[in-house]
């Protein structure tokens, strides 16, 4: 197997948990590209018709994408449980949330990095933000009882979220706002599947 990627990429870094708790590293070749929204490196736009990272391609050539199809493919393929028949549904959701921030997120950081100064919109910027905020926000309250408990895909897309928060918007400081998902995140990154796949680039 073949994975298109980018290390900064939160999407990506689902993945790579993924290919650690699975212990899959060996099984996969790790493709990295330089891509954007603006600028799709040829790799991802050939793996992918819509550009996007992740990708991963198949031993029989064939291409899945998208995060949470990945996910769930090696999920599957190593019989990890992240996604149990038992709580589906509640799992799927806080995954969504997990994701949603990303969106966010990474759209945050396209306006700032992709656009010149004069053309950014802090509207748009904050309305991105607090997007984040609420759902953060959100999970402080401890509405998502699947956040605690044995590893699921919510968890692994909610803490992978906050980690790429910290890694491109550090001066939000959403902690101080949110100490128990703070507390709840600190827990998440001593996990060696975590400490391993930090955002970088």
């Amino acid at each position: 197997m073949k994975l298109i990627y980018s290390p900064a990429s939160p999407f990506v870094r689902k993945v790579a948990v993924y290919t650690h708790l699975g212990n899959l590293i060996d099984k996969i070749t790790f493709t990295p590209v330089a891509t954007t929204a603006l600028n799709v490196a040829d790799d991802a736009r050939s793996a992918n018709p819509l550009g996007k990272i992740p990708a991963l391609i198949l031993d029989d050539n064939s291409t899945l994408f998208d995060s949470r199809v990945i996910c769930r493919y090696l999920d599957d393929l190593a019989g990890l449980g992240m996604y149990p028949a038992d709580n589906i549904w509640k799992v799927l959701t806080l995954e969504a949330l997990g994701d949603g921030i990303m969106d966010s997120g990474v759209s945050i950081s396209y306006e700032k990095r992709l656009r010149p100064e004069n053309e950014q919109s802090p509207s748009w910027i904050e309305a991105q933000w607090s997007k984040v905020e609420h759902a953060i926000a959100s999970l402080e309250t401890g509405a998502y009882a699947e956040l605690q408990g044995p590893l699921n895909a919510g968890q692994i897309s909610v803490a992978c979220a906050l980690d790429y928060i910290d890694f491109r918007h550090g001066d939000r400081d959403w902690q101080s706002r949110c100490p128990k998902m703070a507390e709840w995140q600190a827990k998440m990154q001593a996990l060696d599947a975590f400490k391993q796949t930090m955002p970088e680039g």
